[in-house]
């Protein structure tokens, strides 16, 4: 079995007003794993990523490989898990879509020939070196996610965190995204409410409810118990709607 990329151990985070979002969580994910995070509104789902990313506070204990992350927020030298918003506005800031890509390397203090090499191939990656000089608000909307997801992954962390990828996409766009993913190497997390986009894109899933994990277990099972599913307020993927369940998962 390989390593744990990442340990979780009894996670806890409250918000200001005292509302619970996280209480008690425990996971490991092995490298190289591409884990899916579902549940309902409120669940904790994008709240983990951001615990996981060092940017929230958090109680109990969070291991990336072997560093600890820091609960009063991560330093330059410390950023473990490269987190993709689920709206790209909040993380394109540059004048162009290669200064977006090249802010990330550069603010980790690579020498500017690493920045330039690892802002190009990033942005080719996704589809998009024909954008290089191009403001990355002029985009649409489907070319600003893979603009930010390049952003990330020219930072070259040992984990990628996506939060909802796959909203507010076309449907081209959002099938282009996961065969997108399916490329990548590396551990993936994935918080979505897009359950067809999980089970095309993740083969562990966990369920969250009310900040507790409540469920885990292959993707293909568990996306295909509709009795699980809506015990915790989710419904079967549209792919699986009247076909039976995996038997050989």
């Amino acid at each position: 079995m390989n390593a744990a990329a990442i340990s979780i151990q009894d996670l806890g985070h409250s918000y200001s007003d005292g509302r619970i979002s996280l209480s008690g969580l425990d996971l490991d994910i092995p490298e190289g794993t591409r884990l899916g995070i579902v549940g309902a509104n409120g669940a904790g789902k994008t709240t983990l990523l951001l615990c996981l990313a060092g940017v929230l506070k958090a109680t109990g204990k969070i291991l990336i490989g072997q560093r600890e992350v820091d609960p009063s927020g991560p330093g330059q030298s410390d950023i473990m898990v490269g987190l993709v918003f689920q709206d790209p506005r909040d993380q394109l800031f540059c004048t162009t879509v290669f200064e977006d890509v090249a802010f990330g390397p550069r603010n980790l203090g690579f020498s500017e020939e690493d920045v330039q090499r690892l802002a190009k191939e990033s942005i080719g990656m996704v589809g998009l070196s024909g954008a290089l000089d191009r403001p990355s608000h002029n985009l649409s909307y489907g070319e600003q996610k893979r603009a930010a997801l390049a952003s990330v992954l020219a930072m070259r962390l040992p984990v990628l965190a996506l939060d909802e990828p796959s909203a507010f996409l076309d449907p081209r766009s959002r099938r282009e995204l996961i065969s997108l993913i399916g490329t990548l190497e590396g551990t993936i997390v994935i918080a979505s409410h897009d359950l067809d986009f999980v089970l095309e894109t993740c083969s562990r899933t966990v369920i969250l409810e009310e900040g507790r994990l409540v469920a885990d277990g292959l993707t293909s099972r568990l996306l295909a118990d509709e009795v699980l599913l809506e015990r915790h307020r989710l419904e079967l993927p549209l792919s699986l709607r009247g076909s039976e369940p995996p038997t050989n998962a």
